[in-house]
């Protein structure tokens, strides 16, 4: 894999609740709502679960991803292609955490920035 080895770990305060969050991560519909510049391969499942595979394409960089674990408060993704390595999700009431590691040539902190911002303007929209 071409690329530098690049981490990134964010934090945000999100004003929705855990189940929200969850929804909003683990339920594709909800996930293609909100996650900017990226576009879903056909047959996603309704939710997301543990062992699914599935590509999603920045720009013409395809990025597979591998559901390690999915779970009422965890996502973890095992990424190839675009990005060599993985992105954990971790939620509650109120906050959101991710945690994006791998060798890309792609700026990840750049889009996991922007990724967070996205979902949190996501579900403040959806309060109102």
């Amino acid at each position: 894999m071409l690329g530098t080895f690049q981490q990134s770990q964010i934090r945000i305060e999100i004003a929705a609740s855990a189940d929200a969050i969850h929804d909003s991560l683990l339920i594709p519909t909800q996930l293609q709502k909100w996650l900017v510049g990226q576009s879903f391969s056909l047959g996603m499942p309704e939710k997301l679960t543990s062992g699914f595979d599935f590509t999603t394409y920045t720009g013409l960089v395809p990025i597979h991803h591998h559901v390690d674990v999915a779970r009422n408060n965890c996502l973890r993704l095992i990424l190839s292609g675009g990005i060599d390595g993985f992105h954990e999700w971790y939620w509650g009431d109120g906050w959101v955490q991710s945690r994006l590691e791998g060798i890309s040539m792609l700026p990840l902190d750049l889009g996991q920035t922007a990724s967070l911002l996205s979902l949190r303007e996501f579900l403040t929209g959806k309060k109102g």
